[in-house]
């Protein structure tokens, strides 16, 4: 077989005779000799930029053993069961086992498939404290959120170590070493098979020092200085001569890496029409090439390996069968639900990558895996419903809110027929274009009823929803402090079906029940979407001139670890207290904050930490819960930092209402709006205003605000507090964006200032600042900012989001840019053909 799926290439110990002979003069051969203590200075230093230190192991697995028993040592006894993937390999769950432990085993994600984090939740809500650890693994080498786990630790007492077998050579967002600063063990192997190969060993890494000394002590027996064992230990030294292996591919690692990548760029390239895994990270170390073969074809995947072998091509499966479908894990293992892990484990084929291969070789297995896929026996299946050939104008990459508006924006412009004609396409992940889940939550608008309406009235003849039962509900309301979400969200949807059946009629189209997977940026100036029919897996990828991304918002949970109340981290001073404004909007947001809080027997504290409209939305909410909630005066507390500000139709009208704590430049210069932008409005509007006093009103005596100064004040309202909502806003839904050569697009919302996703022409743009060519933002968490001819005021600091905006001035900028793209892309064609012909 000329293309092994493997090639293991070390270091030649034979090219190491001095460095062999100086081993034997120095009579040292293992318990952490010179050649072991230079490998893990010079690791520590060359990879992870000096910050913490590293262990030199026998191999990945007594690694795993030692950093799991430090993690789980003189813990509750009763904390014995430890969430891992089930989609890994069996060293995983063997360490646990060894430990005393039971692995807990866990789905993992569609798209890294890595370790699900909502399954993490889940099962930290099912299991409670009977859960003491977690095991991510860093899948086929790439890199994971290890942020996010140091939240769940924080969070819940729990104790983490990283599975990283196949990363080293991996780089973070960063372009740092995977695992730099994790302040729990990441452990790394070194086994002849990876790309940091070398015959056995492991690393193990961490951002403590004090951490990897005790690890130390327990690899030599348990021994601390004398030989007298103070901890449970084992023998997992390293010994000198596979330290020489180790050190020598220290030297050739980042070449190696960045080789490897390269060919896995090339693969991506090749294998677009397949399920990839989602890069994430800078770089990824690639072992080999995973793929999942389209699900009518993962019963003939045995055939497809064998006649790859064939032609002298290694290929095979991995990871199957899971840990959950080996005899002795599902004897001793508690399994959780896992439907993506049966999936992607029964459909998934690994293709070479390996230090001699080269460009023409990933071409050459890359054409023969698709000949061979597309010689197998397949039942029949219906047409795409958007040719894979045709060039689209754009690609709208979410049908909610935000990207329905783009569509009404367009008819409102007379344009609608343009972008239908251009063949302008839709990809949404549910059954229906319109909503999204705005419907979903049980607070009113902060846009009036007339607001909604301008959209039907915006309607071509015979289009209108005029006395129709949704319309109606809307109608209902006007003059009203705003609509309910869900009488908002039947609304949208049906306006989201008139638009894109009207946008089908006219050339272009709507794919739901499709996930976009990744965006690529081709050579060719089109961007390659693909996206995933959830039912059954199979993908399908469109080529555009432009994208736009409307995929909404949401609160991560790192905002909990990043934001700080008076010097301190909600995670750190609320712990279990603490849920997300998002959770407590929804419609069964108040009864999980009653199961969150039971029956104190007494009146309430809850302290709200923001001062954004969804933390005075949280408030209203809570003071209207039917049956009503245990509050007295004073029950509620809204921290903010920056004053509250109402808004007003105009200067007069707030003076003539008492309230005059603004200057021209709260004004918008276009409309004369006072803090048009800044100020609340509706429902909300009217609890700031009551709260505040303006003109002599009364507020509600359950509310007070609390305006923080970083002082012990703020501090003891949260630690009184029997729950802490945070209203800390929303950053956008992630998508991964990737260039020509298949390298993530790193987006200035990404990035460490977490800045706007797009800039005033509503264009993505990435952490230098730079346009995205050909790709456009919309909706919740985009950050954009109307300035110019569109007004506000000149004060403004934040993002403003509203569905008028999107329905009209921002709608308008987005597909005014993608019309423009698109016709002259075609006139450009047109030019070049006219050319050739002469």
């Amino acid at each position: 077989m000329d293309l092994p799926l493997i090639a293991p290439r070390p270091a030649r110990l034979s090219r190491m005779i001095a460095q062999l002979e100086a081993v034997e003069a120095s009579g040292t051969f293992s318990n952490n000799g010179p050649v072991v203590q230079q490998f893990e200075q010079e690791m520590t230093e060359r990879l992870f930029g000096g910050r913490g230190a590293c262990l030199a192991v026998a191999n990945a697995t007594l690694g795993l053993m030692l950093a799991l028993r430090h993690a789980l040592h003189g813990r509750d006894p009763a904390r014995s069961l430890v969430i891992m993937p089930s989609f890994t390999f069996a060293a995983t769950a063997q360490a646990a086992l060894w430990c005393g432990a039971t692995p807990l085993l866990a789905d993992c994600d569609p798209d890294d498939w890595a370790l699900d984090t909502a399954a993490i939740g889940r099962l930290i809500e099912r299991y409670g404290r009977r859960i003491g650890a977690i095991v991510p693994y860093a899948t086929f080498g790439n890199s994971i959120d290890l942020d996010h786990y140091a939240w769940l630790a924080r969070r819940h007492d729990l104790a983490v170590v990283v599975d990283a077998a196949a990363s080293l050579g991996s780089q973070d967002a960063e372009g740092r070493a995977f695992g730099t600063d994790a302040p729990f063990p990441v452990v790394f192997s070194m086994h002849a098979t990876k790309t940091f190969a070398t015959s056995e060993g492991g690393v193990v890494y961490c951002r403590d020092a004090a951490t990897i000394a005790a690890l130390r002590s327990m690899a030599n027996f348990g021994f601390d200085g004398a030989r007298s064992a103070t901890l449970p230990g084992l023998n997992a030294k390293l010994a000198e001569v596979p330290a020489l292996l180790a050190l020598a591919k220290l030297d050739e690692i980042d070449a190696v890496s960045a080789h490897r990548e390269t060919l896995a760029a090339r693969y991506r390239e090749r294998l677009g029409r397949f399920t990839l895994q989602r890069p994430a990270g800078h770089r990824q170390a690639m072992q080999f090439f995973p793929v999942l073969l389209p699900p009518t074809l993962a019963p003939h995947r045995d055939a497809i390996v064998a006649r790859l072998a064939e032609r002298g091509i290694g290929a095979g499966a991995y990871f199957s069968p899971h840990l959950a479908e080996q005899p002795h894990f599902r004897e001793t293992c508690l399994i959780d639900d896992l439907p993506v892990t049966h999936d992607i484990a029964a459909r998934a084929v690994v293709l070479p990558v390996t230090d001699a291969m080269t460009i023409a070789d990933v071409d050459r297995v890359a054409q023969t895996f698709g000949q061979v896929c597309d010689a197998m026996p397949r039942p029949i299946r219906a047409a795409a419903a958007v040719p894979a050939d045709r060039e689209l104008a754009a690609v709208i990459i979410g049908g909610g809110p935000a990207g329905t508006a783009l569509l009404c924006a367009a008819t409102k412009a007379g344009r609608l027929e343009q972008m239908g004609a251009l063949g302008t396409t839709i990809v949404d992940r549910g059954d229906r274009v319109g909503a999204g889940l705005l419907g979903r939550y049980g607070i009113t608008s902060d846009s009036s009823a007339e607001t909604f309406l301008t959209a039907d009235a915006a309607l071509p003849p015979g289009l209108s929803l005029a006395g129709e039962p949704e319309e109606q509900a809307i109608r209902a309301h006007i003059g009203g402090l705003g609509v309910p979400l869900p009488k908002v969200g039947a609304y949208l949807d049906r306006l989201g079906s008139v638009l894109s059946e009207r946008l089908c009629a006219l050339g272009g189209a709507v794919l739901t029940g499709h996930e976009v997977v990744s965006a690529r940026h081709g050579a060719d100036g089109l961007w390659h979407v693909r996206a995933r029919e959830r039912a059954d897996g199979s993908s399908v990828e469109l080529s555009a001139r432009s994208i736009v991304v409307a995929t909404g918002g949401h609160q991560p949970a790192i905002r909990l670890v990043e934001e700080k109340v008076a010097g301190h981290t909600l995670v750190e001073r609320c712990g279990s207290r603490l849920i997300q404004s998002d959770t407590l909007l929804r419609e069964e947001g108040v009864e999980a904050l009653r199961h969150l809080l039971g029956d104190r027997g007494r009146p309430l504290r809850i302290a709200i930490v923001g001062g954004s409209t969804s933390a005075i939305s949280c408030a209203a909410r809570l003071l209207k819960a039917q049956p009503s909630l245990a509050l007295n005066a004073g029950s509620i507390t809204v921290l903010h930092r920056r004053p509250l500000r109402p808004f007003y139709p105009s200067a007069e009208a707030a003076r003539a209402d008492g309230y005059d704590d603004f200057t021209a430049d709260d004004i918008c210069p276009v409309s004369g709006f006072v803090y048009r932008l800044a100020g609340f409005r509706l429902e909300a509007r009217e609890l700031v205003i009551h709260s505040l006093g303006i003109n002599g009103r009364r507020g509600d005596p359950r509310l007070r605000l609390h305006r923080m100064a970083d002082d012990d004040a703020a501090l003891r309202i949260l630690d009184d507090a029997d729950c802490v909502v945070a209203a800390f806003g929303y950053r956008p839904n992630a998508l991964p964006l990737l260039d020509e050569g298949g390298r993530a697009i790193r987006l200035r919302s990404d990035g460490p200032t977490h800045g706007a996703m797009v800039d005033d022409r509503c264009r993505l743009v990435d952490t230098a600042g730079a346009p995205v060519p050909g790709a456009f933002g919309i909706g919740l968490a985009a950050g954009y900012v109307p300035s110019g001819q569109l007004g506000g005021e000149r004060s403004f600091r934040g993002q403003a989001n509203g569905l008028w905006l999107w329905q009209n001035d921002v709608g308008r900028i987005i597909v005014d840019q993608l019309l423009a793209r698109a016709t002259d892309e075609a006139e450009l064609g047109g030019a070049r053909t006219a050319s050739v012909a002469q």
